[in-house]
């Protein structure tokens, strides 16, 4: 992988493990998620506009992308809501590499070299590491975070496969993104109202300006990523991805008084070690 696309790719993960943390500072949290996902998709709009709609045969993965996105950010929400950052966000993020991995080369016929290989377990042992701190007495007290948790690890691997063939199938990785995130407000903001919850205008004031800044975030983290994917191995730019994993914990620890013991510091210099292997 380029060092440049390596660069880009790490900045993404610090913006997304940004905005991931704004989710832990606010109350409800499918309320937030829906907040941002429309927000990103209003600021996504313009530049949509400009560069018009993907080629037709890019269609189908958007619409895929869409259902699959609303299926993580439900579970993305409902796992914050049972668990604290610093458990849900790499246990989420570490298993999903794995099955990007494996789904890419059975479906896709997509295959890493050895060295990659390893990288990209390298990495994804040492989140799941970081996840599991406390042993196997994390799925007896908190199962419900545990498989919310894994639940969204199926979705991300399904929405980045789905993505990264759909950006290189538009042959315009910007109109694919900027659309997709377009598409993507309606169907989350159609679930929020069904299920009757929506909070209304009290909501909106009392969360607005975080869920405009994660949105911003979230787009510019996904963007890099999608146009990285059109370069560069999806597997390998997945994996690379979740090195947010690292900035998440120094947020934990530095803004939510989360504890930086000795399996956290071991699991980020293991996820270091899969950076270096991926990068080689």
């Amino acid at each position: 992988m380029p060092l440049t696309v390596a660069a880009a790719v790490l900045g993404a993960a610090l913006l997304h493990a940004v905005w991931n943390a704004l989710l832990r500072f606010q109350g409800d949290r499918l309320t937030m998620v829906t907040l941002l996902v429309a927000f990103s998709g209003l600021f996504a709009l313009p530049g949509a506009l400009w560069t018009g709609p993907p080629e037709p045969a890019a269609w189908p993965w958007l619409a895929a992308s869409m259902g699959l996105h609303v299926g993580y950010n439900v579970f993305l929400a409902r796992a914050y809501g049972h668990g604290e950052l610093g458990r849900v966000y790499p246990l989420a993020r570490g298993a999903a590499p794995l099955l990007t991995l494996v789904a890419g080369g059975l479906l896709l016929g997509q295959t890493l070299e050895a060295w990659a290989r390893v990288g990209v377990i390298t990495l994804a042992g040492g989140i799941l590491l970081l996840a599991l701190e406390d042993g196997w007495r994390a799925f007896r007290h908190n199962p419900r975070s545990v498989a919310y948790s894994l639940t969204t690890a199926l979705f991300i691997a399904g929405y980045t496969l789905a993505d990264g063939v759909g950006a290189r199938t538009a042959s315009n990785a910007h109109a694919y993104v900027l659309w997709l995130f377009v598409m993507n407000g309606l169907p989350l903001l159609l679930h929020r109202l069904a299920t009757g919850r929506g909070g209304g205008g009290a909501a909106l004031l009392a969360n607005w300006r975080a869920a405009a800044i994660g949105g911003l975030l979230s787009l510019g983290a996904y963007w890099i990523a999608i146009w990285a994917m059109t370069v560069a191995p999806i597997a390998a730019v997945a994996a690379l991805r979740e090195s947010s994993v690292v900035f998440a914990v120094l947020i934990g620890v530095l803004f939510l008084q989360e504890p930086f013991t000795r399996i956290r510091a071991l699991s980020v210099l293991i996820v270091l070690a899969g950076l270096v292997m991926l990068r080689l």
